[in-house]
């Protein structure tokens, strides 16, 4: 896996100031995308042990709330497999801090029988507290402070380990307009 930027001090990407990984490599392609650098999976810098150590050092400055996972895609099926080791050191090293995923696929590709499930997806999405899920759509552009945390209205923000045991989106309480 290829990451394109650590923001060390992210204060757009979820509550608090955090440290953000844009991660290389995604196939939505969403039309007017902030990003689309970041699609094509070989450009950036190898993800590596090293670099999982700096994130996670950074992850652990007092001032820092949580880590985000966005890119690109981080679920797309080989940046999941490369996330996992990352994600249980962030768990193990970064107690009371919390894990925030941006995606453009929805949480029924990424359940069982979804298109984007793999045989590291349980694992990997088990570490997440909260996911930003659905494709940005320019005709629903919406970057006001009732749709704090997505770029479109059509975007959900998702407690995702009360998604992930439902089987269904439940919305994170507190953001307005998140249906």
């Amino acid at each position: 896996m290829n990451y394109l930027l650590i923001d060390k001090t992210c204060i757009s990407d979820g509550p608090g100031v955090r440290v953000s990984l844009y991660i290389s490599g995604c196939r939505n392609h969403c039309e007017g995308c902030h990003n689309p650098e970041s699609w094509n999976f070989c450009v950036g810098k190898k993800f590596t042990e090293e670099v999982e150590d700096v994130v996670i050092g950074e992850c652990m400055r007092t001032y820092v709330k949580g880590l985000t996972l966005c890119g690109g895609d981080p679920c797309e099926p080989e940046n999941q497999k490369a996330l996992v080791n990352l994600l249980k050191k962030f768990r193990s090293k970064c107690t009371g801090k919390d894990i925030w995923l941006y995606t453009g696929y929805e949480l029924d590709d990424l359940l069982p029988s979804g298109k984007k499930h793999t045989d590291c997806t349980d694992e990997f999405l088990s570490y997440i507290d909260v996911a930003v899920v659905g494709p940005f759509i320019l005709s629903e552009r919406d970057i006001s402070d009732d749709n704090r945390w997505r770029g479109s209205r059509n975007q959900r923000v998702l407690d995702l380990p009360k998604s992930l045991e439902a089987g269904k989106p439940i919305m994170l309480p507190g953001i307005p307009n998140n249906n």
